[in-house]
């Protein structure tokens, strides 16, 4: 059975911080019992006392010992025991939990094996009085110096919540560890620590008699146990029983956290934000550090690494591939990650970062945290994402689980042929070669562990390649890549066209990438946060070249600066795009061609797949055109470098982008709309109920109404009065943006001629687009929102990102948030010219179609009439 609230699936991450204890209880060896000093007076016992076993000596048996490690692991018939040293009460440890096996339902929701679904630090604590052990919850500590009187304050001022008790079954005899049985925070019976059925958001609970815990084991620094928890889903009038496997860490974190390192907006690192305070400050200051991995020299190699040697860390980042990995993958995605060794020795480590295959000694014990693995799922979920596990107090990165679903290699094939196979004829058809696939599945894995490394997106990238240059092979020879930075969504290289003689398309580690590495990895044996603060702001200040600028990643239907966004090339993309159109209308013609294998009784769905494919592509280049109209070029600056924050795009710019939207979608596209592909098969998409046949032209009415809405969407007209307001004549501004468009779209009306089906819904669009933010109600506080940022409903699927993207809710608290402009509010709205402005072109539209109508056809008439009636109910006329 299919539940809705299973396929929608989302995986949520938390992470939290500290509290104290003491006292010891007295063990009595004449009686073998735990006593408090003169509750009990001795009583002389008349026998053998050496056969007599305490309640330690029962559980603690070497015969019930499961394993040794951090706590002491055993098993009495079905009761799992921990013994905890006394010495690690009171120490920070984080609970990780991961799926470990899921139903078919999560798993084609992409929820799958290795997901880390939460996570949470906690301090075991002994309250002697109640004979307990504690579970506390560590909330992050505030930071302040420790000579400050505020730091009374802040010791005194916050705690922590607790979130479990556990009775004490024994204790050791010399009161160095107690047992306590752990049953019911593993078997589904409580969830202070393992609550999976609400964060997979299923929001059930386990049901006991089928839930069970299979195995715990204990490790150095960590014990995990591994459960088969069970629950029972009702949707309407139906159940179905749902049971995933999972595995919950306790990990001990470092007794001294790794000294942090101070973001800085010029690089992009995911943070780890704490509070501080000090007797000296006049506001209370938030300190945000990035998350990297523990990366330092060894103690005999400081000196050599400090006079510019490179020497091998003390412990290196070391991936091991998961033996699930097809064969054929493996080198690809190894050099994916050992591609980054060149950012290292940027750094001054070499050997930093290591991809191994998984031996047959880890594969038992993979569970372990102390063990990095790209975990490969059998999946049809096309994507794959590069999450880490962090120390909460200082954002070090203790281990990192890359996670690889197998069909992201459908997508990495479409890339290859929609933006290639213009220009490569190895890149046609669809089985392409191993060394072309396998170099894809590399620079995706290169893209997948630069998160990992706590690298986020850098979709300025692509903008600090000329375009012009990514049709040079001189350039692209050098440079080896179509971005400044692997973080970017900066494919393949569309742009060269057939001729240029380009043959270097592919995304590589880049300028950008070795900087950003180099900050947040060279070591300085600095004592503190505060005193690398110069040296870094010397190093920003010799890297200021536009091949190392940092921009977040943006929504790519509201995007505001046309220089960072997703799946764009180059520095114009007006030029980019119509260069990879030309390059989509010569593969359009031979799609049927190059996915004919010659077998009998093939169909078209292969045919189907990569014209759909193309559509996408056409899509992403309207997009990126459209950031230009309403843009703001906006900068990282620091007081005194002479750079302005805010610059909104060029007049011209901003006219250019107009242009190519009216000609290129605001029109009817014949070249890839009507076409001989479209004769033999649709558009077929696969749903719940079976597989839907979508006709192109249903995509491309629902593409053009959903660009005049993201077009004419308020926030964008804000922007462009506000420029208006700035720069007057130099602005492109909101009644030039509507004249222009306005003659084009009615150009056979205002004629007098007779618009065809396609103008005509052209037509509708744009007045639909109007009246759903002008309508009557708009001008009043009762407002409805003109756009939405869940998604384009024309995509027939999301497009594929990797999963640690930024508008996802997953890690929100180490994503940190993208920069948002605002000019848009509701009272605003209401007084601004953009509702004049559209409903002033509403009023346009219906003088034009009354002076035309009499003279116009039936069929138009009807249209005419309908657009005006529609006017005069919106406005209340």
């Amino acid at each position: 059975m299919t539940l809705n609230r299973i396929l929608w699936t989302t995986v949520l991450v938390g992470a939290t911080l500290a509290m104290p204890l003491n006292a010891s209880l007295n063990y009595n060896e004449e009686y073998h019992v735990l006593e408090t000093p003169g509750l009990f007076k001795k009583k002389k016992v008349e026998k053998d006392t050496a056969s007599v076993k305490s309640d330690y000596e029962k559980i603690a048996s070497e015969s019930h010992l499961l394993g040794r490690g951090m706590f002491n692991v055993y098993k009495q018939d079905s009761k799992y025991f921990f013994e905890i040293p006394v010495a690690l009460l009171e120490r920070d440890m984080l609970v990780v939990n991961k799926l470990q096996r899921v139903p078919l339902e999560l798993n084609d929701a992409g929820v799958n094996r290795g997901t880390n679904y939460e996570t949470q630090m906690v301090r075991f604590e002994w309250d002697k009085a109640a004979k307990k052990i504690l579970v506390r919850q560590m909330r992050p500590m505030p930071e302040s110096p420790k000579q400050d009187a505020i730091t009374r304050s802040v010791q005194n001022n916050f705690i922590s919540p607790l979130i479990a008790d556990f009775k004490i079954e024994a204790c050791h005899p010399d009161s160095t560890s107690v047992l306590i049985q752990v049953n019911d925070i593993y078997d589904g019976s409580e969830t202070s620590i393992n609550n999976v059925f609400d964060n997979i958001n299923l929001g059930t609970s386990a049901v006991k008699g089928l839930s069970r815990i299979r195995s715990v084991k204990a490790f150095q620094n960590n014990v995990v146990a591994t459960s088969e928890l069970t629950t029972k889903v009702h949707e309407g009038m139906s159940s179905v029983n749902v049971t995933v496997e999972v595995s919950s860490s306790l990990v001990l974190l470092p007794e001294q956290p790794m000294m942090g390192r101070l973001d800085n907006p010029k690089v992009g690192y995911f943070t780890k934000d704490l509070l501080y305070f000090s007797d000296a400050q006049q506001k209370t200051e938030e300190k945000k550090y990035i998350t990297r991995w523990r990366l330092e020299p060894k103690p005999e190699d400081r000196e050599a690494y400090l006079r510019g040697e490179l020497v091998e860390p003390a412990k290196p980042i070391v991936f091991y591939i998961e033996d699930a990995t097809p064969y054929r993958w493996r080198k690809y995605i190894k050099q994916g990650i050992e591609d980054w060794q060149v950012a290292f020795e940027r750094a001054g480590f070499k050997n930093a970062i290591i991809a191994k295959d998984l031996p047959d000694s880890i594969a038992a014990d993979t569970d372990d945290i102390n063990y990095s693995v790209l975990t490969y799922a059998a999946s049809s979920k096309a994507n794959a994402m590069g999450p880490s596990i962090l120390d909460p107090r200082s954002g070090e990165i203790l281990e990192a689980d890359i996670m690889w679903w197998h069909n992201v290699i459908s997508m990495v094939q479409e890339w290859i042929t929609v933006q290639t196979g213009a220009i490569n004829p190895e890149a046609r058809g669809i089985k392409l070669p191993d060394d072309m696939m396998g170099d894809a599945i590399r620079f995706v894995a290169c893209h997948e562990v630069g998160h990992s490394l706590g690298l986020r997106h850098n979709m300025m990238g692509s903008w600090t390649f000329p375009t012009d240059s990514l049709r040079s092979k001189t350039f692209t020879d050098k440079m080896n890549s179509t971005a400044s930075s692997i973080m970017d969504y900066a494919r393949y290289n569309y742009v060269a066209q057939p001729g240029d003689g380009v043959t270097a398309v592919s995304p590589h580690i880049g300028p950008y990438d070795m900087f950003a590495i180099e900050y947040g990895y060279r070591w300085y044996g600095l004592p503190t946060p505060e005193a690398e603060k110069d040296v870094l702001y010397d190093f920003l200040s010799r890297h200021t070249d536009r091949l190392y600028k940092y921009s977040e990643a943006q929504d790519p239907r509201a995007a505001v600066d046309p220089r960072a966004q997703n799946e764009d090339l180059g520095d114009d993309p007006v030029r980019s795009s119509q260069l990879g159109i030309a390059n989509l209308k010569r593969i359009v013609p031979q799609i049927i061609q190059w996915t004919t294998t010659g077998e009998k009784g093939q169909t078209y769905e292969e045919a189907s797949r990569l014209y759909y494919a193309v559509i996408m592509q056409w899509n992403n280049y309207l997009y990126h055109v459209m950031a230009n109209i309403g843009g703001i070029y906006i900068e990282n600056t620091t007081v005194g470098d002479g750079v302005k924050t805010y610059t909104f795009v060029e007049k011209e710019k901003q006219e250019a982008a107009l242009d190519f939207l009216l000609d290129e979608v605001l029109c009817y596209p014949r070249w890839l709309f009507d076409t001989e592909i479209s004769d033999y098969t649709f558009l077929l998409r696969k749903n719940p109920n079976g597989v839907i046949e979508y006709a192109p032209n249903q995509i491309l009415k629902n593409t053009q109404g959903y660009i005049f809405w993201d077009l004419l969407s308020n926030d964008r007209l804000m922007r462009m009065l506000e420029n208006e307001l700035k720069n007057g004549k130099k602005a492109f501004t909101v009644v030039e943006l509507m004249d222009k468009m306005h003659k084009s779209i009615f150009a056979t009306t205002i004629k007098g001629g007779t618009p065809d089906v396609m103008e005509r819904n052209l037509q509708k669009g744009f007045l639909d687009a109007l009246i759903t933010a002008a309508a009557e109600s708009e001008g009043v506080k009762i407002n409805k929102h003109l756009v939405t940022t869940s998604g384009n409903p024309y995509l027939l699927h999301d497009h594929p990102r990797c999963s640690c993207d930024e508008f996802t809710f997953e890690h929100a608290e180490r994503m940190g948030a993208k920069r948002e402009l605002s000019f848009y509010g509701g009272q605003v709205n209401r007084i601004s010219d953009a509702i004049s402005v559209k409903r002033g072109e509403l009023l346009r539209i219906k003088q034009l179609l009354e002076a035309r109508r009499n003279g116009a056809d039936t069929a138009t008439r009807y249209h005419y009439d309908d657009m005006i009636l529609r006017i005069n109910t919106a406005l209340g006329l």
